[in-house]
This record gives structure tokens, sequence and C-alpha cells, in this order.
């Protein structure tokens, strides 16, 4: 075999492994509802705190493009006004000092840095501070492997079935629902019962730690109504996989059935620390499931 033959062989067998990754590419990137929007991670009006993370995720691309097309072009014309020209022999005449350029090239990064700390401490200053007056406090309790959710002000709760723990397979209509209603101050209080957690719904585009012992908050501002998908974002044991929620943004009409919807079924008062794993020598690894007492 010659060696264009094997040449042309091997530039077939990289066209058809390129083809094959490029079409598995889009194939998994389907299989993610946000990856569906497009360049956008997410909708705008989806929170208040998302609106703010994607205007500074814009800006900064906008900034970095803006350098790129800079520095590209500066390469461009750095090649074409200093090519070698015909019948030059040597090298071009030396420049050792510039002060203008010096200057230029000290001062830009540093405004570019500051400007892009600045925006950032700023976006993460608004979306980490807490509201005054919450319209709904609800009071989330990661455990291993799902969720708790105490309504505060409606002294009602919902909690999650921990997948595995009664020997059955985890199922969508097991996963719990947070319920929030549109366009409302939301306080989450984020506690966990046993190991570290995160509480995440991608397209709120903001996640937070769960620790023992210690209380996390986040305060948003619900937006458009839509029933998204969250997940447990911290490693945290065998089925970390399973431990899903949904967020649920609707009506206030339809939030105030919901919860009286669990007041029908009984489910008044909160979920407390009582069900929390107790980790003294010899405490009980996991305390029993309400839904079973």
């Amino acid at each position: 075999m010659s060696s264009h033959t094997r040449t042309d062989s091997r530039r077939s067998r990289v066209a058809k492994v390129s083809a094959v990754a490029v079409l598995a590419a889009t194939a998994l990137t389907g299989c993610s509802e946000e990856a569906k929007l497009g360049w956008m991670p997410t909708e705008p009006g989806t929170t208040d705190n998302a609106d703010m993370i994607l205007d500074l995720w814009v800006g900064s691309w906008i900034a970095a493009l803006g350098v790129g097309l800079v520095t590209w072009g500066l390469m461009l014309w750095c090649m074409i006004a200093y090519r070698r020209r015909k019948y030059e022999t040597g090298y071009p005449r030396q420049i050792a000092y510039h002060a203008p350029l010096e200057v230029f090239y000290t001062v830009v990064p540093i405004a570019m840095i500051v400007s892009l700390f600045f925006f950032t401490e700023r976006t993460q200053s608004e979306i980490t501070d807490r509201h005054d007056d919450p319209d709904v406090t609800v009071q989330v309790y990661g455990k291993q492997w799902s969720w708790d959710f105490n309504y505060l002000d409606e002294d009602v709760w919902e909690n999650g079935s921990q997948a595995h723990l009664d020997g059955q397979e985890g199922a969508p209509e097991r996963v719990p629902t947070l319920y929030l209603p549109v366009d409302s101050e939301v306080e989450l209080v984020l506690n966990s019962r046993d190991v570290q957690h995160s509480f995440w719904v991608p397209a709120f585009l903001e996640k937070m730690d769960l620790y023992p012992g210690r209380t996390n908050y986040l305060s948003f501002t619900t937006g458009r109504e839509g029933e998204f998908y969250g997940k447990c974002a911290e490693l945290c044991g065998e089925y970390h996989s399973e431990m899903l929620f949904n967020v649920a943004v609707v009506s206030q009409a339809e939030y105030d059935a919901q919860m009286q919807a669990l007041r029908d079924a009984g489910q008044t008062g909160q979920l407390g620390e009582e069900y929390n794993r107790d980790s003294s020598p010899g405490g009980v690894r996991q305390q029993e499931d309400p839904e079973n007492n």
C-alpha cells in the first residue's frame, strides 16, 4: 500500500470519528432542557437574580470579544506591516523602549480587571442580599437522598421519599415539588439533615451549599410561571444522582390551593431537627421517614 493510500485512509478514519463526535455532542446537549434554549443558559425573567447574572455573563462575553478583536487585529497588523519584504535581508530595526505602548499595555489590563471586579462584586452583593420581609419563606432540608420543604408562613410541609431506603427504585412521581407563587419575594432557609448537600436549580443560575449545623439562605424574586428541575450539586453518597426535586412557579391561586391540599392531607406543622441524623457516638443513622410515622 502506498503512503498516499495510507494517508487517505487515516484522513477517512479521522473524518468518521469527528462526525460521530459531533453527532454525539448534539444528542447529549439535547438531553438538557436548558440546552434547548440555545446559547443562553436560561430565559430572561425566570428570577431577578438570574437576570442580573445573565447581564454580567453577557457583558463579560462582550468585553472578552472586544479584547479578542483588538488582539487579533494588532496581531494581523504586525504580520502585515512588519513582514519581510522582497529582497530584504537581516532583522528589521529593533526598538528597545516604547513608553506610550508600555503604558498602554499596563494601564488597560488593570482597568479591565478593576472593571470586571467591580461589576462582579456588585452583582454578587445584590444576589446574596436577603429580603427584609419576604412574601414566602420555605425551609429546605437536604437529606440522603431527598428533600423536605417546610412552608413556614403556611405551617405545612412536604417531603420526598428517600431513594432506595424502602427497597424501591427512584421514580419521577416520587420526586418532591417545591411550590412558589409567581412575582413574589422568596427566601429559602437551607439546612442539611446529615451530610453536605447543594441546592441547585439550573434555570435559576445559582446554587447554595447545605452544611450540617449551619443555615444558609437564598433570596430571589420569582418571575415567569413554569416548572423547573433541581438537583443536589454536591456528591453526597451512593444515590446522589437520584436526589432530585422540582420547582413549580405558579399563580397565587394555585399556590394557595396547593397549601390547602397539604393541610387537608394532615401535613401541618413543621418537619424539624428531630429527623436529623444523630451524629453522636452510637447514634441512629437515619430517623424514620415522617410519612411512615
